[in-house]
């Protein structure tokens, strides 16, 4: 028998099967960057702990209350000590590891490490994993993945990328870590910095209830701690390649469309699409001063490359980018500690896009190829990480951390051929479809051309936290400051030759016609819808500030008591760094319990009470106060008149009703963006719950209940302000002086500043809530959650959950789902009220029904197996549809232009209002991954893997077409797609593995 493999399986598989044990609840005195060993010993004695890879020491005397806590130690395994007695303990993140010298027992020990089944001094709902768990489970190595394991978290809308929602929140609410720096970037909250998942050493996942030290956040907190150098110089490599060659087809959706035979055969085209990644890793570690200084560094190389295909177009996408993750630790001495990470990890993606011969459509192999171009995102992160033990009972730490990035996708060269052409669509012979046309570049896609002589949108984040801990008699009291400031830098762009045209032909809608822009046309007349859209370059500040302070009270041997306040700041100023939001104090106070009944460690009660703040996103700078153009016409038209080389129309006919006006290009005054009563988004959490040991396997429920209050978007319409400014005398009020869009909070009363007697002065003047006719913002979860967990014995472990939870309101939070809109903040929720009518109903991140298990089963020495489950029930569907402009025309007044700009996004289909959810839901989804790994006794430290997802190759549809109508607001027609499916199951595909350290 193979010791070492038997010893490192099972490493991996304790690591899996303690991690939830530990995981559900962390310690009430826990962080986000390290964990802590605390306990009971006899008065008199002294306790010692050493890192058994670093050498780093540290050890109290124990005073008459018989207690000790060593808190901020860096993760891994240490020693603990009595003189008498030894323990061998795992540290993990965010984590407490109790250790009892008075009456040390077996049901502490696993595996040769003295780790509690269930962690009595915890008030936080959290789930950790290590690097060894997720080595062996058959999961994708990336944060989201991972995290999606926890209780309580689903996979959000594929439109915003591979994102979590955490109970029932939008996936732009979350926060992210490395080694304790906030990495999340809050342009729109849906991306944070991306490193080798091979460097991580631990991630945690918390779902709820933590404490007073976190906040800026209403979903969830995904904290990594990096590997770092140990006293041993170690090396190795990784390289995972999944296929193109085991990877089943994608699923087609056909198009409903009657005109289908013009090519738009297929309303989702994926069967021809080819994903072929390839990733290999090398690292080196080890001591540069044995005890002292250390160092880790790994580089990762990519050799991906996909290839999708479309109706006229298809694209190549190769992505060669390296990643880096360098780590020095340096324990200056056993009392201060040093830690410098610096992140590379800018992404260029080169792209190829090929057309389709003429006549050819849903080709399966590139045709002639075009301009070859790049995009690029990412940048780099540095953070610097410092900890004192200033005596046995006052720790202190300070971390400093900037991250650079570029903003998504910057493209590069920055213009394509064409980049002079406007841009031209054509639905004459395809009404229900729009054709590219004209000279343009619509086989790259390029259809905005950034302005000269700008660097591409950028981000960038400054970040300082302070904090102390002191341990006085039974009360741990923490307390903090911490400070960023995030600044994004939009480059101006404009439409592809500065303008877009779509040539129609009226339809006949039973009436002999159909309405544009407010006036009918006979069927067959030719007509033209023509916008101007543009933005100008600007930088944004974002300035957030926060002080916490808490205590761990443990009352006596069962009761431990928490108790929390963080007071938020906000501050967004505009291009010419003007604050136009501003929040000094917003309090949140947090509270926590825990009863270890009987005071055995076998059964525990727990809750927690919360206040959780987000601040304001960038995009709201950059949206709000900066400067855009939007501005809307329809002409009469002849197609005798369109020009052969641009396609667009050289002489137009007369104007079709009005010109609707959503923005004119002029900045908003700073004081008009803003109502000067507004209240920062926040949400009220409450949690409680139970857990039991019984015998191998630990059990727990936990009911959960969150609901958002002072929910905050932006208001975009301006008739209620022209009928309040009549009602109240102001007669020359000119409702061009207000901004095109101002943020509040739904259903209360709003004070802003106006320019009431159109001189030029504004002052601040009160608007009572009845004029804008909105409810007050809506957003509840409630959940309840079962956990179970057998550690690992007798070679396999099992871990799972199952929560039943309901999410409904009247607005998603930060994104719109049903959009696809990621305007963190400025959704069209609250635009108009009557994007309100019919919008409360189940949420899109409502799925009542979430199974998931997942472990592994140990063969032999050589060979183990593991498993990953997942049945969930589906997502509530809607039909939206444009507003009935006509039907609504004299009580919208100047509206009926503004909300003529907006798409088919509002809860009506074809003229008649709906309910959010009101049209079913999507199928359950069932997904097995499989994972096979073989560690040959022939080859010590080499591993080799094969992990299989979607083993049954389920391919159910996950969404649905909702838009009910089409063409547009002024002119909408029936959508023959409303119901095709748009996106299914990933299918079955293969990931190989092979892993090598010495």
């Amino acid at each position: 028998m193979n010791n070492i493999i038997a010893k490192s399986f099972k490493r991996s598989v304790t690591a899996a099967a303690v991690a939830v044990s530990l995981g559900v609840a962390m310690p009430a005195i826990a962080d986000n960057s390290s964990g802590s060993i605390y306990g009971k010993a006899i008065e008199g004695k002294v306790v010692t702990i050493k890192n058994k890879s670093t050498g780093f020491k540290r050890d109290v005397t124990i005073g008459e209350d018989g207690r000790f806590n060593f808190s901020k130690l860096p993760t891994g395994s240490y020693e603990v000590s009595n003189g008498t007695d030894t323990f061998d303990i795992v540290v993990k993140i965010g984590q407490g590891s109790p250790v009892d010298f008075v009456e040390a027992s077996e049901r502490i020990t696993v595996v040769g490490s003295a780790v509690a089944a269930i962690d009595t001094a915890s008030v936080e709902s959290t789930t950790v994993f290590t690097a060894e768990q997720v080595d062996l489970l058959p999961v994708a190595r990336d944060l989201t993945s991972v995290a999606l394991l926890a209780p309580s978290t689903t996979a959000g809308d594929s439109g915003f990328g591979n994102l979590a929602s955490f109970g029932g929140s939008s996936v732009a609410e979350n926060g992210y870590f490395i080694n304790g720096f906030d990495v999340t970037n809050i342009r729109n909250f849906v991306a944070f910095a991306q490193l080798p998942y091979d460097a991580v050493g631990q991630q945690q996942v918390k779902t709820g209830g933590y404490g007073a030290e976190y906040g800026r956040s209403l979903g969830g907190v995904v904290s990594l701690v990096t590997k770092r150098g140990t006293n041993e110089w170690k090396f190795g490599g990784s390289v995972q390649w999944t296929p193109e060659e085991f990877r089943e087809e994608g699923t087609d959706s056909v198009s409903r469309d009657p005109d289908m035979e013009y090519s738009t055969r297929y309303h989702a085209y994926r069967s021809a699409n080819k994903y072929d990644y390839l990733d290999y890793n090398v690292y080196a570690s080890g001591p540069i001063i044995e005890d002292k200084l250390f160092i880790y560094a790994l580089a990762q190389g990519r050799q991906d490359q996909w290839n999708t295909f479309g109706r006229t177009t298809s694209l190549e996408s190769k992505d060669n980018s390296p990643l880096y993750l360098a780590k020095i630790d340096w324990n200056i001495t056993d009392d201060h500690l040093l830690e410098v990470t610096y992140i590379e990890n800018k992404q260029t993606v080169d792209r190829t896009p090929y057309g389709h011969p003429d006549g050819v459509y849903y080709a399966r192999e590139h045709g002639d190829k075009g301009e070859t171009y790049s995009e690029s995102q990412g940048g780099d992160v540095t953070i610097v990480n410092y900890t004192g033990y200033i005596t046995d009972n006052l720790s202190v730490s300070a971390l400093w951390g900037e991250m650079n990035s570029v903003a998504e996708w910057s493209r590069n060269p920055a213009t394509a051929p064409g980049a002079d052409c406007p841009l031209v669509y054509d639905r004459r012979d395809t009404p229900n479809s729009s054709q590219p046309i004209g000279c343009w570049d619509y086989v790259g896609g390029q259809t905005y051309v950034p302005e000269a002589g700008i660097k591409d949108d950028s981000d960038k984040r400054d970040s300082l936290r302070l904090g102390l801990e002191y341990v006085i008699g039974d009360h741990t009291i923490r307390a903090g400051y911490d400070q960023e400031k995030f600044t994004s830098t939009k480059r101006g762009e404009t439409l592809t030759g500065g303008e877009y045209w779509r040539w129609h032909i009226a339809q006949d809608l039973g009436n002999g016609g159909q309405n544009v822009n407010g006036e009918f046309l006979d069927a067959g007349t030719t007509y033209l819808r023509h916008l101007i859209i543009d933005s100008n370059s600007a930088s944004f500040e974002v300035e957030n500030t926060a002080w916490y302070i808490e205590d761990s009270w443990q009352v006596n041997d069962e009761w431990l008591v928490y108790l929390g306040l963080r007071s938020e700041g906000f501050e967004n100023r505009n291009g010419e760094n003007v604050a136009f939001i501003k929040s000094d104090s917003e309090l949140a106070p947090r509270l926590g319990f825990t009863w270890d009944i009987n005071g055995e460690g076998e059964r525990k009660l727990y809750g927690t009470a919360g206040r959780y703040y987000i601040p304001v996103a960038s995009n709201s700078n950059i949206r709000a106060a900066g400067s855009e153009t939007f501005i809307e016409d329809y002409y009469y038209a002849d197609s005798a008149n369109e020009n052969p080389r641009t396609g667009a129309p050289d002489v137009v006919g007369g104007l079709i009703g009005q010109q609707n006006i959503n923005s004119d290009g002029t900045a908003a005054d700073p004081r008009t963006i803003s109502a000067t009563n507004l209240s920062p988004m926040f949400q009220d959490e409450y949690i409680l719950g139970y857990q039991q040991q019984v015998e191998d396997w630990v059990y727990g429920v936990k009911a959960i209940y969150r609901d958002v209050k002072d929910g905050m978007d932006d208001y975009c319409s301006a008739q209620a302000f022209i009928d309040w400014a009549d009602d109240n005398g102001y007669n020359n009020f000119d409702y061009h002086s207000l901004a095109g869009c101002f943020f509040m909070n739904p259903g209360r009363d709003i004070s802003l500043a106006m320019d009431v007697e159109n001189d030029g002065n504004f002052k601040e003047v009160t608007v009572p809530a009845e004029y804008f006719n909105l409810d007050t913002y809506q957003r509840t979860y409630k959940a309840l959650e079962f956990t179970f967990e057998k550690p690992f014995a007798d070679g396999w472990f099992v871990q799972g959950s199952y929560t039943l939870a309901k999410s409904e309101g009247n607005s998603e939070g930060y994104v719109n789902s049903t959009l696809q809109q990621a305007d963190a903040g400025l959704t069209q929720d609250l635009d108009h009220y009557l994007f309100q009518t019919g919008a409360y109903g189940s949420l899109p991140n409502d799925r009542r029904h979430t199974l998931k298990v997942f472990g592994a089963y140990q063969v032999s020495d050589e060979l183990s197996v593991s498993a990953n489950l997942l049945v969930q029930s589906g997502r509530p569907r809607n039909c939206v549809g444009y507003i009935p402009l006509d039907q609504y025309r004299e009580e919208l007044g100047v509206d009926y232009g503004i909300l003529s700009a907006y798409g088919d996004s509002a809860f009506f289909c074809g003229g008649e209002p709906t309910q959010r959810g009101d049209r079913g839901r999507t199928p359950w989804i069932k997904n097995v991954d499989l994972g096979l790994q073989y560690r040959p006794e022939w080859a010590d430290g080499l591993t080799l893997k094969v992990d299989i997802r979607n083993v049954f190759n389920f391919q159910e549809v996950t969404e649905y077409n909702e838009s009910g109508d089409d063409g547009s607001a002024t002119a909408p027609v029936p959508n023959p797609n409303y119901g095709t499916p748009v996106n299914f199951q990933a299918p079955r595909r293969v990931m190989l593995t092979a892993r090598y350290n010495f």
